[in-house]
């Protein structure tokens, strides 16, 4: 097949081109390189565009024809997007509206879309189904929200358009021969600070919150291994295809770690004793954040393989000093 890939030079994006190039699929990648890197695109075709500019993505679509577009072009701090909400909605929402409008104008019948865990907010009951509420705590969350009932109405609307949306959990490791991984200027994720701590390149390593209603009173989080997630991209594509139904799925373990267990972790890992302080709540944080993963395994036929945090944490410090 011919898969048109939007942010394949970014963490999550990169890893999917991995899977796809590894079984022979033919690839054109998408990316603006804002925080992509050209080196981490292993297979395909690497084009620097920007989607805001949708003159030229409509040629592109036109010249290469694809049969499937994945999307993960999208800012994904938290933080930013409070304190810059229409950066979020600019380029998360606007520019996927707009790239949905020449996908079904050019005719393309499926779309694999980057979604994430934050739609669910700070949800009542876990492990947390698809069919919870969706109430985002923040502009990240919303931004993508506001994409997933676009593509529900597109589906209904258009009647040869099928999607999928695959909510992302906390996503990890790297590939297992440390040729891609993370590469973010300010890591945010816990796993990448904690190694970054043990590397020395962060000082003040911090835990947020210490009193909350779990066993060691931190939070907790399902962490997924990114080829795992990979590989749920492309059960979801060849779904999508053969029985072309739109559909939405969590992708997570179905299990979590506490902040300090995956500290301790990183510190066996490593062989490192970094310092970690204590520090307060951040505001937002769900005191635990663990996806019900039944209807991926059931309907997807979805096997993880990777489900091992030492092993997770392995595979991203290999590839963490490597930088």
């Amino acid at each position: 097949m011919k898969i048109l890939v939007t942010g394949g030079a970014g963490y999550i994006g990169s890893h999917v081109v991995k899977h796809l190039g590894e079984r022979g699929d033919d690839i054109v990648i998408i990316d603006n390189l804002s925080t992509g890197h050209k080196e981490l695109v292993l297979y395909g075709k690497l084009i620097k565009e920007d989607l805001a500019n949708t003159e030229a993505i409509d040629c592109l679509i036109k010249r290469y024809k694809p049969d499937a577009v994945m999307h993960f072009a999208a800012f994904i701090r938290v933080e930013e997007s409070v304190k810059n909400p229409i950066k979020y909605y600019s380029n998360n929402t606007a520019n996927t509206i707009k790239l949905l409008e020449v996908l079904i104008n050019r005719g393309i019948e499926y779309f694999i879309f980057s979604s994430t865990a934050a739609v669910y907010g700070i949800p009542e009951n876990i492990p947390v189904s698809e069919d919870t509420p969706l109430n985002p705590i923040n502009p990240y969350g919303r931004s993508k929200v506001l994409v997933e009932e676009v593509l529900k109405d597109c589906g209904l609307a258009y009647g040869s358009f099928n999607y999928i949306s695959l909510r992302y959990f906390n996503v990890a490791g790297a590939d297992e021969r440390a040729r891609i991984g993370q590469k973010y200027p300010e890591a945010t994720h816990l796993i990448t600070r904690a190694l970054k701590a043990a590397k020395g390149e962060i000082k003040n390593f911090q835990i947020y919150g210490t009193d909350y209603d779990t066993p060691d009173g931190t939070c907790i989080r399902d962490y997924i291994h990114v080829d795992d997630l990979a590989d749920a991209h492309l059960k979801a594509l060849d779904y999508l295809i053969k029985d072309k139904k739109s559909d939405v799925f969590n992708c997570g373990y179905g299990h979590g770690y506490s902040v300090k267990e995956v500290v301790n972790m990183v510190r066996k890992v490593t062989g490192i004793d970094f310092e970690a302080k204590e520090a307060g709540r951040r505001a937002g944080d769900p005191p635990a954040l663990v996806a019900d993963n039944t209807k991926i395994k059931n309907i997807l036929n979805w096997k993880p393989m990777c489900d091992d945090l030492e092993y997770i944490i392995k595979t991203a410090w290999e590839w963490e000093k490597k930088l």
